[in-house]
C-alpha cells in the first residue's frame, strides 16, 4: 500500500468512527431530542436563561415540517459538494492543462514513449510538424520535386 491509500483509508476510519461512536456510546441519550441542532439547543438555552427573550427577527421562509427543513438542508449541502467539486476539477483540468502544454512547449520531451506514442493516450502523434511541401502533396520532399 503507497501512503496516499494509507492516508485515505484512515480518513475513511476516522470519518466512520465519527459517525458510529456517539450512537455506540450512547451520547445524547438523556435528550428528549438526542441530535436536535444547534438552533434548537441554541433556543432552549437562551428561553431557560432569559424566558422573556425575544428574537431581533424573524425568518424569510418557514417550512412547514421537519421534514421539509430537512430536505432543504440536504438540498443546500448537495449543490454546496457540487460547487466545491467542480472548483477543485476545473482547478486539477487547469493545472493538467498547463503541464501538457508546457511539455508539449518544451519539444516533447517526456511526453512520448519510445515507440512514437503518445505516453498518456497511446495513441501514435506525429513527431514533426507537417511542412508547406507535405500541403501541396510533395510528402516531405524539397521544393524542386522528385528529381531535384
Amino acid at each position: 500500500m503507497n501512503r496516499n491509500t494509507k492516508i485515505n483509508a484512515l480518513l475513511l476510519l476516522v470519518v466512520a468512527a465519527l459517525a458510529v461512536l456517539p450512537l455506540a456510546l450512547g451520547l445524547g441519550d438523556h435528550k428528549e431530542e438526542p441530535f436536535a441542532g444547534a438552533d434548537a439547543e441554541a433556543e432552549t438555552a437562551i428561553t431557560e436563561l432569559q424566558p422573556d427573550y425575544e428574537p431581533w427577527f424573524s425568518p424569510l421562509y418557514e417550512p412547514p415540517s421537519g421534514e421539509i427543513e430537512s430536505a432543504l438542508f440536504a438540498l443546500q449541502a448537495a449543490l454546496g459538494a457540487g460547487v466545491l467539486a467542480y472548483y477543485f476539477g476545473l482547478r486539477r483540468g487547469r493545472r493538467q492543462g498547463a503541464a501538457r502544454a508546457e511539455a508539449v512547449g518544451s519539444g516533447g520531451a517526456g511526453a512520448r514513449g519510445d515507440d512514437g506514442t503518445d505516453a498518456d493516450a497511446g495513441t501514435a502523434t506525429a513527431t514533426a510538424a507537417p511542412t508547406a511541401d507535405d500541403a501541396r502533396g510533395g510528402g516531405g520532399r524539397s521544393a524542386g520535386g522528385p528529381g531535384a
